[in-house]
């Protein structure tokens, strides 16, 4: 494989795209294999228009009733770390950045874990194609905070992929954020609190500022680029 080879579907604008460069530093030839080799087995594939349902549930080697979601999973620390924890939960991983993916790739390879599965490309892909109500949890940790006004399009916490968000959420499933950058901190809050469809499971400020027990500490979480981290869940709304 080649950097050549690693493209990437670009079906929206650039002004709506919430994530940055696609590629960094050239990948060693291990990792490449480790591309080669893994994905294959691994890697999501979706229905496209074949008109046939996507069920995530069928992309594992043993029977999963809960499914987990993880946008932008960085270098692939979290989302590991939830998968050995709880190895009864389908975990599906979306990465636009290859070498994020080859990060995520090494900890499956290393820990030998086998209920991730990995979508190199734009979660909203994925999300489009879930079913109503499918997924118990979804992972929102650390994205670009875009801080120019003109960029606002780009955050990925907006109306319309919040409407997506609670779509597929089975009810009283969770919606996780973490932020360490104020402004994305704010525009979550009042993003959040404007929605009838969730539920924000704080009651006092101690609550989204202390790291709950099953979030473990990312590395990028670690550097505290912007301030202190901030742990916003939301549970959706049942359905009437």
């Amino acid at each position: 494989m080649t950097d050549h080879d690693h493209k990437k579907r670009d079906d929206c604008p650039p002004e709506q795209r919430f994530f940055g460069r696609r590629k960094g530093k050239t990948l060693s030839p291990r990792q490449y294999s480790l591309v080669d080799r893994m994905m294959p087995e691994i890697g999501v594939v979706l229905p496209g228009g074949s008109g046939a349902p996507f069920v995530p549930s069928d992309m594992y080697s043993t029977p999963k009733t809960k499914i987990w979601l993880e946008i932008g999973f960085g270098k692939g620390e979290h989302i590991a770390w939830q998968a050995k924890a709880n190895p009864e939960i389908g975990l599906i991983g979306c990465e636009p950045y290859l070498n994020g993916v080859v990060g995520l790739l090494q900890h499956i390879d290393e820990g030998e874990i086998d209920n991730i599965r990995v979508y190199g490309d734009d979660a909203r892909h994925v999300i489009r194609a879930l079913p109503d109500a499918s997924v118990e949890r979804v992972f929102l940790l650390h994205p670009d905070p875009w801080p120019k006004k003109k960029h606002a399009k780009r955050r990925f916490v907006n109306p319309a992929n919040l409407d997506d968000i609670a779509r597929i959420l089975k009810d009283g499933g969770e919606f996780r954020v973490g932020t360490d950058h104020p402004l994305y901190r704010e525009w979550t809050s009042i993003q959040m609190t404007a929605r009838s469809d969730f539920l924000w499971l704080a009651e006092g400020p101690q609550d989204w500022l202390v790291r709950p027990d099953d979030w473990p500490e990312t590395r990028y979480e670690a550097k505290a680029l912007e301030g202190k981290a901030t742990y916003f869940r939301f549970a959706r709304v049942a359905r009437s």
